[in-house]
């Protein structure tokens, strides 16, 4: 008897904030699919770009570094993207479209563009005109709304959102291994695909990942997939 192949979707899992080498070997080991370094120097997660291309230099095949900016200037980004070969660049500030699809065009790289999302009126948030607006990201990544950039530790109402938006999607913002699974299933059908990033839901500290919660992460990520 020939068994038909598993149909149900693989979510993609990226883990970002990361500053130490054992941290990156840990989460390469759970089978994660991208490694986020923050280059935005007022977060307490940040690295320096030649610290970014240390840590990348972990990484085995087929897992992607994706570099994070804020308002940055083109000329770091290039500086970036010159020091960490194949790095995506996620851009999570107040970037206009034409800047993002310019440095894609510049450095050959795709990018993510954040939605920062509302904590308390997501149903106000246009994520239909956000995402046509920046049709040219590979991706919109959903995280909430607050004082500051670089990544939020808040959820949203993650049901407001549109069921319809012509992206793909990854779902940020305060996931933990508790509750990932219920943003999956708020959000699996709303864009072209679901993804999800988690940075402060696996840590003992701020840059310093607890190899414990990521494999609870990535637990619940493919518990989630199944029960799909």
């Amino acid at each position: 008897m020939i068994s038909l192949p598993d149909t149900r979707q693989r979510t993609r899992i990226k883990m970002c904030g990361f500053t130490r080498e054992a941290d990156v070997v840990a989460a390469t080991a759970l089978g994660v699919d991208a490694i986020g370094l923050n280059l935005y120097p007022p977060s307490p997660r940040s690295v320096s770009i030649e610290r970014a291309a240390e840590l990348v230099r972990l990484l085995p095949a087929f897992v992607m570094p994706v570099l994070l900016f804020v308002n940055d200037t083109s000329e770091r980004i290039e500086a970036a993207c010159a020091a960490v070969p194949g790095a995506w660049l996620q851009f999570h500030g107040d970037e206009s479209p034409e800047f993002c699809e310019s440095m894609t065009q510049r450095t050959g790289r795709p990018h993510l563009k954040v939605a920062r999302i509302p904590l308390s009126e997501a149903g106000n948030f246009d994520l239909l005109k956000f995402a046509h607006q920046h049709h040219a990201a590979q991706a919109i990544l959903l995280d909430a709304h607050v004082d500051g950039y670089g990544g939020s530790g808040k959820t949203f109402n993650w049901s407001l959102l549109p069921p319809n938006a012509n992206a793909h999607l990854v779902l940020s913002g305060g996931l933990t291994p508790a509750n990932v699974g219920d943003g999956m299933r708020a959000l699996r059908t709303h864009g072209l695909s679901l993804a999800v990033d988690v940075s402060s839901g696996i840590e003992e500290g701020k840059g310093l990942k607890d190899a414990t919660k990521m494999q609870q992460f990535v637990a619940a990520v493919r518990a989630a997939d199944i029960a799909s």
